[in-house]
């Protein structure tokens, strides 16, 4: 597989303004551009939290860190930026995100107050939120960055601040476990 090393680097660096999974000073910081109503980003996802797990126990938990970034692509996904502004809702971003991502063609409104539901989220501060659209912002600084990064559709992959892999949906192939871990080992070499 070819890297598209010469596609980009971050533009926005890495902050405590993130989602982040992991600590920002590890050895492999990971930026995903993705988008929650498309099944790519859903896929790219779960072989992340994979290689996660994998790289934890052989060489500790400090080893990789996952950042997570809005790019809702509202133009073909009807409920992306509805999903991304939730996911941040009343702190559990990670929470309603493992949702988000196992129900991607189910984030209508009635689903996502199910789902806050579920967490536990108090549903009147939830609707409220949602109506004032209290993490546009954010999303949209995440698109803009993206944006800047070269990005120009969801899921793309930084490693270590270089654009590795690109829009699955473009190259008609879905990425492996084996394919993103060869990523990682090159962005360290």
């Amino acid at each position: 597989m070819s890297f598209d090393r010469d596609r980009g680097l971050l533009f926005v660096p890495p902050s405590t303004q993130d989602h982040i999974k992991g600590v920002l000073n590890a050895t492999v910081v990971l930026v995903m551009y993705g988008d929650y109503e498309c099944s790519q980003s859903a896929d790219v996802y779960r072989l992340i939290k994979v290689i996660g797990r994998q790289l934890s126990v052989s060489l500790g938990e400090n080893y990789l860190c996952f950042i997570f970034r809005h790019f809702p692509q509202i133009e073909i996904h009807s409920h992306a930026q509805r999903a991304a502004e939730v996911a941040a809702i009343q702190g559990q971003f990670w929470q309603i995100h493992e949702m988000l991502f196992s129900h991607e063609q189910e984030l209508g409104n009635g689903y996502l107050v199910e789902y806050a539901n579920n967490l536990g989220l108090d549903i009147s501060q939830f609707l409220q939120d949602l109506s004032r659209g209290v993490h546009v912002n954010h999303i949209n600084a995440d698109i803009e960055g993206g944006l800047r990064s070269g990005v120009e559709a969801a899921p793309v992959l930084f490693i270590n601040g270089i654009c590795y892999l690109v829009g699955v949906a473009r190259r008609r192939h879905r990425w492996t476990v084996e394919q993103i871990m060869a990523a990682i080992v090159t962005a360290n070499d």
